[in-house]
This record gives C-alpha cells, structure tokens and sequence, in this order.
C-alpha cells in the first residue's frame, strides 16, 4: 500500500532552523576559541601539560557522557523546553568559566558547560527530524545545521583572537552568553515542542553508568600517553570497559532503555556512527595541533592564527552543503567514502610541516581535511536520526551526539597526548643548552608553552636555542598526529566502501530472485544500475527516502 508523502516543511520551519543553527555555532564556537586561547591561559594559570589538556577536554567528555541522558531526557519532557533551559544553564557557566582565577575552577566551570551542553545538540538534531519530515528537505536542514557548527569554528577564532588581544583571556568564554539570550528569546515562538506521549521513566542508574563509562577509559587513555603504561590507568580503563558492559546489558534488559542499542542492528546506522565518530576525531585534533602551530611555532598573533584558519573553515562549509546535491544523484554511502579519501593527501601535506614552512602550507592541508570530512560528515547525520520514529529522535539523536562530542574530545585528547609523548621524548633524548636552571629546564621540557614562556627569561642566544629545539619536537609530534589520522581516515574510506558493496550485492540478489523482488516496491534499476526505490520505506521510520544507496536492511 502507498504510503502517505510526507508533509514538506514552510516558511516557519526554516525561520526556526535559524534558530537551532545557533546552539550549534554555539558549540563549534566554544571549542575554537578555547583552542585559541589555551596558550595564553597557560600563561595565566600555569597548569600542567595534562591540566592544559583536561581543559580542553573535560567539556567534551562531560558532553558525550551526558548526551544520551539528555536526548531521552528531551523525549520525555519536551524538546523546546530541554533546549530552552540548557542555552540558560549554558549562559551561565559561560559566566563561571570567565571569571575562572585557578586551574582547578576552570576545569570544574569547563564541567558544568559540558552538561549544559549536552542539553542543546540532541534537542536542536531531533526537532530538526520532526519539523522536517519530507527526506530531501531533511538531508538538506541537516547539511545547513552541519555547517553552523563550521561557521562557528570560523568566527570563533577571529572574535576570540580580538578578545585576546584587548581583554583577559577568560573573556572568549563570554561569546556563549549573547548567543545563549538570543536563543531564549527567539526559540518560544518559533521552535514547536515535541516529546514522546508514551515515554517511560528516566533510569538513574543508567544516567549514572553512561557517565562513569566514558570518564575512566579516557582518564586512563590520558595518563598512558602522558607518563607511559602503569597499574593505575591500566585499572581505570578496565574499569570503564567493566561499567560499559554493565550499561550495554542493562540497556538489552530494560522495557524502555535510556539507549535503543536495537538500532545497531542496522550496519548502516553502526557505519555511520563511526564515520561521524572518528571523522570529527581526525578533524579536531588536527585542528587542534595547528592552531598551535600557528601560534607557538610560527609566532602568529591570535588573530592573525584566526584569519588563517578562515580558508579551512570555509571549505568545510562548502562540502557540506554540496554533499547533499551529490549524494541525490551518486548516493550518501559513495559521497561519505570519497569524502574521507579525499582528505587523506591533505593530512599527507601536514608530514611536510616544518619550523620555518610558513602558513600556507598548514592552510592548504587544512583545507583539504575540512572539505572532504565535512562533505562526508554532513550526511552521517541524516543516516542517524532517519533510523528511528519521529518519537524516539531525541534517543537517536543523543547516540549520535554522544559519538560526536567523544569523537571531538577524543580528538583533540590523542592527538594533544600523541604531540606531547613525541614532544616529551625528543626533548629527554636532546640536551638542553647548559646554563639553565632545573625548574627551567623542566619547564621547558614539559609544553611547548612552557619553553616558549622559558625562552623570553633566557639571555636571547640560549632563548634562540631553547625555542628551535622546542618547535622541532612539537612539528615531529604533529607529524605522527597525522600519520594516526591518515590510518584513521583509510579504515572508515574502507568501511564505507564495504557497505556499499553489501548494499550492492543486496539489490543485485533481489533483482534476480523474482519472488523477492515482489517484496520490495518501487522501479527497477535506472541505466547505470542504480535502484533508486524512491518508495523505500526506511525500517523502522514509517519516513520514505528518495535517490542514491537505499540504507535499509532488506524485509
């Protein structure tokens, strides 16, 4: 029987859209700036190198903990009203973070915006999949609320590159309280509430568990790449990888779980979750290590470092709003893999990096990653909150922001980890000009940072010498970042085109089994042997899809 056509979205869906974009350029805007701005907190507050890095990450990971809470959270009480009340709670840990005087009130302040957070991402992605139900329009409200976040990453570093310059470093995290008001006044009238009638009640004990599985393993993960393989983080990631199984379990028990691990079942919601995962993973970190590359090697002011990163970000915007269009004629599986492929020669660039490259070379390569990661994770999305029913959006949504912010934090925690060990290695391994003192010398040996701060106390001879072997380090230990990536990046290229090829096998089997080919509606296959099946329902969603890789399992 025809399904009914979805009912396409007017002109106050794309009005509220606007609205959503701003929580997104929200997020994409903290984590620029705050990568921007993490050598002058150094300066100011003196943290370790692990201290630095925590951050920088704790907000990721307080994010991707909390997500899966959140989106079933919205389900329950309404979409709008979640959203609305965590751009609050936002505004005002922006606030804390600002006026931070320690490390250890930072990280804290970091913390809370992590949990705030995780409030606006899965509300924003899931009322998207219920205001937008024709699946064109959809794949395109997804595409544009994709590149928010890039556009937030682009006025991030200029802005803050402002504030650095003229105000303490403490005021780039007051960017998220305009933004914040501008959401509560515009969000009522525009965004419509949504939640789940029959929704069950929230799991404590799952909440608890989805966030003492991630902060373990990545605290161990962390303290390996910092100090070397000892009993204590060895133990703390067993124990993540302990709580996670229980989580998992209890989620395949309960009537009603916090996460529908059922949606697994579905390789094409498993592939792109872990496209969507590792793609950021690759993308942040290697943002990440150039900003301060511009920074601490090549000497750029901050803003100066911001105008450099525009070109990245730029082409980050234009593959995720192309990618839609290609995927209509080519399919999303054969855009996502050429999209990871083709950032691979840009990370290859990267290898060449050196102390005296200049910032061209950094901003080509860059260009390159962001073009091609972002076409491919512009469509990921899709895929995800297409899986489940307009009821159950926000729980599809929250697992495919978990994977997202840990994919983000993760990057920038291994990439940073990586950079440090390498960095930490060469400078143990080389000696340091004589003539400085030991709380010098281990300064320096600690960050690049440190021996930047330790070369401007040095006479300019020992200074000169200091600094080159300092950036030497730092350049090699980004060198390997990237080597990781290129192997990251290959595998999900691999992985896609796997996909693609059982989808393939799939369609050519029913085509030539005529009994089950009466089961599956829709034309037969076009003149390049393509099966559009623009009737295809997608399992589980009652939604139909048009054009390209039909992503449904079979009946």
């Amino acid at each position: 029987m025809q399904a009914d056509v979805p009912t396409r979205a007017g002109r106050r869906e794309w009005m509220g859209l606007a609205v959503l974009a701003l929580p997104t350029m929200l997020i994409g805007l903290d984590m620029s700036v705050l990568h921007l701005a993490a050598p002058a907190l150094g300066e100011r507050l003196h943290p370790s190198g692990t201290e630095l890095l925590w951050i920088v990450d704790i907000y990721g990971f307080m994010v991707a903990g909390f997500l899966a809470t959140m989106g079933t959270l919205g389900d329950r009480i309404g979409r709008r009203r979640l959203l609305l009340t965590g751009a609050a709670a936002f505004a005002v840990a922006s606030l804390l973070a600002a006026c931070s005087s320690s490390v250890g009130m930072l990280i804290a302040a970091r913390a809370l915006l992590g949990v705030a957070g995780a409030t606006l991402m899965p509300s924003t992605l899931s009322l998207i999949s219920n205001m937008f139900r024709d699946p064109g329009q959809r794949r395109l409200a997804v595409a544009a609320w994709m590149t928010n976040f890039s556009i937030g990453g682009m006025i991030g570093p200029l802005i803050g590159g402002v504030f650095l310059e003229h105000f303490w470093c403490g005021s780039v995290f007051l960017l998220g309280v305009p933004v914040g008001i501008v959401l509560l006044i515009a969000g009522p009238p525009l965004l419509p509430e949504y939640r789940d009638p029959g929704a069950g009640r929230l799991d404590p004990v799952s909440v608890t568990l989805s966030v003492t599985t991630v902060l373990p393993v990545v605290y161990g993960f962390k303290q390996i790449a910092q100090h070397g393989v000892h009993t204590l983080p060895l133990l703390s990631v067993a124990a993540g990888f302990c709580l996670g199984t229980v989580f998992v379990r209890r989620q395949l028990r309960l009537p009603d779980p916090m996460l529908d691990l059922r949606l697994f079942s579905r390789p094409a919601f498993g592939v792109s979750l872990g496209g969507l995962t590792l793609g950021l993973f690759a993308v942040t970190g290697t943002q990440f290590l150039l900003l301060q590359y511009f920074l601490l090697v090549l000497g750029l002011s901050p803003s100066v470092a911001g105008l450099w990163a525009l070109p990245a970000v730029a082409a980050g915007v234009v593959g995720a709003l192309l990618a839609p269009a290609v995927a209509d004629r080519t399919g999303p599986l054969r855009v996502m893999a050429g999209g990871f492929l083709l950032a691979v020669p840009g990370l290859v660039l990267l290898t060449r990096l050196g102390t005296s490259s200049g910032p061209f070379l950094a901003v080509v390569g860059f260009a390159v990653i962001s073009f091609g990661v972002q076409a491919a994770l512009a469509l990921t999305n899709d895929v995800i909150i297409s899986s489940a029913p307009p009821e159950r959006a926000g729980n599809a949504s929250g697992i495919g922001e978990t994977g997202a912010n840990l994919g983000e934090a993760l990057g920038v925690a291994v990439a940073g980890s990586v950079a440090a060990a390498v960095y930490r290695a060469e400078l143990d391994g080389r000696s340091l000009p004589g003539g400085i003192a030991p709380d010098l010398t281990e300064a320096a040996r600690a960050t690049l940072g440190g021996a930047v701060e330790v070369a401007g106390r040095l006479p300019e001879r020992l200074g000169r010498e200091v600094l080159a072997l300092a950036r030497t380090a730092f350049t090699d230990g980004l060198h390997v970042a990237a080597l990781l990536n290129i192997a990251v990046l290959m595998t999900l290229t691999a992985a896609h085109l796997t996909l693609l090829r059982r989808e393939t096998a799939q369609r050519e089997s029913t085509e030539l089994d005529p009994e089950l080919r009466e089961t599956l509606p829709g034309p037969p296959p076009d003149r390049a042997g393509r099966h559009p099946r623009p009737g295809a329902a997608v399992v589980g969603t009652g939604r139909r899809r048009s054009g390209g890789d039909d992503l449904s399992d079979p009946p």
